[in-house]
């Protein structure tokens, strides 16, 4: 009997320890749980200016959507915050711009405006051009106020300047509300025209994050950027036809003058809301042309300067 249980015993460890040279003993084994994927590694290469660039940095922007909408998400959610007036203060700025300008250019100089009410024709222009001011100002200096970002995980850097002009976009939409009530009070009728409205803000924006992406790529290593952009913003308002309109510009100088973009989508951007007319085909294609230049550069120059931002910052 005896004999027969030690027959017995031996086999069952002879089976076990069969089983241990086929599966040998793991973390994994011992607690049941599976290994994990490996992460995938990012080999971040030395700076390089190339067409290669642009189309790499766009699949890995696409692969990392979700983290971009989650930072506009956050801006937008910060933006306000504490704030006792709130998302009242993405009108309260065109309106005191509207107001202040209105006293100016009605009371101690007249501006030619063609029979509409200044406030709306002042306002109508106000709104693209803080979208687009507002866009830059806050996005230059965004890769320097995250710092912790740069330095201690990879994502693609243009979705902290891209986050940025997505909250500015989200103030657009806010004051564009105020607009149309001052279209109804002042009786401007709106035409199917306005449609043209949404290309010229596309390429405003398109514009927008050329400038944007390229000085914030060159505020990293030059602080001296993030200072001077306001004071350079406030000189070019007055370059584009803000307060004015683009018949005060002499007939001679229009061609060089709509070479800035910014000038012929402002203008454009009034002819289709305000006075219901179809914009300047010519003047849109040639700021659409000057963007669609400007922004693969830009964005090649950005990509181009992503490995050295985290030593620089």
């Amino acid at each position: 009997m005896s004999t027969t249980q030690e027959t017995v015993a031996a086999s069952q460890i002879t089976a076990c320890s069969a089983g241990a040279m086929a599966q040998p003993t793991t973390w994994e084994t011992s607690t049941g749980l599976a290994r994990t994927p490996a992460r995938p590694v990012k080999v971040i290469h030395p700076p390089a200016f190339s067409i290669s660039t642009i189309s790499t940095g766009l699949r890995t922007l696409v692969q990392y959507s979700d983290l971009l909408y989650t930072l506009s998400l956050f801006r937008l959610s910060v933006r306000y915050k504490q704030s006792a007036l709130g998302w009242t203060w993405a009108a309260l700025q065109p309106l005191a711009l509207m107001g202040i300008y209105t006293i100016i250019f009605t009371r101690v100089a007249t501006i030619k405006t063609g029979g509409v009410p200044y406030p709306v024709f002042v306002f109508s222009a106000l709104l693209p051009w803080i979208f687009f001011s507002s866009s830059i100002s806050t996005a230059v200096n965004g890769l320097v106020l995250h710092p912790n970002l740069l330095t201690k995980m990879y994502f693609p850097r243009e979705i902290i300047p891209l986050s940025y002009m997505a909250a500015s976009l989200s103030d657009f939409c806010i004051a564009s509300t105020i607009l149309g009530g001052l279209m109804v009070y002042y009786k401007v009728s709106l035409t199917w025209h306005l449609l043209y409205a949404i290309p010229i803000v596309v390429i405003l924006a398109g514009f927008a994050a050329a400038i944007a992406l390229f000085f914030s790529a060159v505020q990293v290593r030059f602080r001296d950027v993030g200072l001077a952009m306001p004071f350079l913003l406030q000189v070019w308002m007055f370059t584009v036809p803000v307060v004015y309109s683009l018949q005060s510009v002499p007939q001679r100088f229009r061609g060089l003058y709509l070479l800035d973009p910014v000038a012929g989508l402002i203008e454009s951007f009034r002819l289709v809301v305000i006075r219901g007319t179809a914009p300047d085909l010519r003047t849109l294609a040639l700021s659409g042309a000057v963007t669609l230049m400007s922004l693969p550069l830009a964005y090649a120059f950005f990509k181009s300067s992503e490995a050295t931002m985290a030593d620089l910052i």
